[in-house]
């Protein structure tokens, strides 16, 4: 029995053995298929991403004009175009002149700006009961929607200043603009504005400065003067015109003057030398 026992455990533990060893090459099998399978895979993945890169349009900028705002929000348009080769762009494989080729294809966007976000104090001066409308967004509010800036307005009455201790909340009908219709002698003072965007970045500040005089004390139609201003420089630029014209002429008349002058007075002196030199011979020739 003992004999048995032992033959029975010798072959129990070879068959342990063998089916460890089997499972070892399953294994190892499995993971080099698995293996196999995931480059092939990947391979594909990268076959389909250059095929989806060289159909995907690539454009490029080709002319941007200046900010429309020298301060605060503005507007930008650009001329964006389509290459003709996208995958060698991409590749940065251009050709011998070094420049990628741009298709006709073409479109035109605006894109939001901005230099500085201080656009320091503006002044002006009204008469009472006319109509005034300080702007503060403007062309970008209608290009972007309104609920894209957060606007606020601050007052400081009856002077002219940008210390920023001397404003108080002032409430507006209008989200992006302050209008006074009509403008009263107490409406006097500066307005500040202030832009913020989506994520609460100040964009934008700006200060308009309001002297409202009486209707009668001055008259401020600035049209009119500047039209009599540009009126009196036009004279005087005419006046110089018609001076230069002249004083080549001037200057040759006083020349010939001056010539003539000159000849007169050597005959003159020449005549009363020879009558000195007629006297003397006469003189002599007496004795």
């Amino acid at each position: 029995m003992k004999t048995n026992s032992f033959f029975f455990s010798a072959d129990f533990q070879s068959n342990l053995r063998m089916q460890s060893v089997g499972l070892q090459h399953l294994f190892l099998l499995s993971v080099c298929l698995f293996l196999c399978l995931l480059t092939s895979a990947e391979s594909q993945q990268v076959e389909q991403l250059e095929e989806e890169v060289q159909n995907v349009p690539v454009e490029v900028i080709t002319e941007s004009s200046p900010c429309s705002a020298t301060c605060g929000l503005g507007l930008r348009t650009q001329t964006l175009c389509l290459l003709n080769d996208s995958k060698a762009a991409m590749e940065e494989k251009l050709p011998s002149g070094g420049e990628a080729e741009v298709t006709e294809k073409c479109r035109v966007r605006a894109v939001q700006c901005m230099d500085t976000w201080q656009c320091g104090l503006q002044t002006m001066t009204v008469t009472s009961g006319l109509r005034v409308e300080v702007d503060c967004v403007g062309d970008v509010m209608e290009a972007t929607g309104r609920f894209s800036w957060r606007v606020s307005w601050r007052y400081a009455r009856g002077i002219i200043s940008t210390d920023d201790t001397l404003f108080a909340r002032w409430d507006t009908p209008e989200l992006d603009r302050v209008v006074l219709d009509p403008v009263r002698e107490e409406d006097a003072g500066t307005y500040r504005c202030d832009v913020q965007d989506a994520a609460y970045r100040r964009v934008k500040r700006a200060y308009w400065g309001i002297r409202v005089l009486p209707v009668g004390v001055l008259s401020l139609d600035y049209d009119s003067s500047l039209a009599l201003w540009d009126e009196g420089e036009k004279n005087q630029t005419e006046e110089e015109e018609e001076q230069r014209k002249i004083l080549p002429f001037a200057l040759l008349a006083m020349g010939v003057s001056a010539a003539v002058a000159g000849v007169f007075t050597a005959l003159l002196r020449g005549y009363e030398a020879m009558k000195r030199r007629r006297r003397n011979l006469k003189a002599s020739g007496s004795f």
